[in-house]
């Protein structure tokens, strides 16, 4: 990359999401308990689910680093984001079945679309040309 400023945003945004997903893989793999109790119960293993989705997050944070691997990478994370958009709605539905609270429920409801813009920002840094 060149020292423009273009080029350090783009280095920032790269590092930030390396930053964001390995501790997210880090977080499944040492702590995998909230992460499964949020699981689709229509989905098998969620125990191993977990598990791959932590590796793969971790893989992914460190891919978009490296240029031989960031577009692959990228595609891989977007991927993932896909992938957990419905553990996100189950975290949301079981949220309103236990009767939680409206602010709680609004800060599950806004993670939703959060997912999309997660996606926008990856294929931004590390897919896009």
């Amino acid at each position: 990359m060149n020292g423009s400023p273009a080029a350090a945003r783009l280095t920032t945004s790269l590092v930030l999401i390396a930053i964001v997903f390995v501790v997210a893989g880090v977080l499944h793999l040492v702590k995998p308990a909230p992460y499964i109790r949020i699981m689709p119960p229509w989905l098998p293993a969620p125990a191993t689910l977990v598990l791959v989705s932590g590796i793969f997050q971790i893989l992914g944070g460190i891919g978009v680093l490296v240029p031989a691997t960031r577009v692959a990478a990228g595609w891989g994370l977007i991927a993932l984001l896909v992938a957990v958009f419905p553990a996100n709605l189950q975290m949301l539905l079981d949220a309103h079945a236990r009767g939680a609270s409206p602010a709680w429920l609004a800060a599950l409801a806004t993670r939703l679309p959060l997912q999309a813009a997660l996606i926008w920002w990856v294929w931004r840094a590390a897919v896009r040309r």
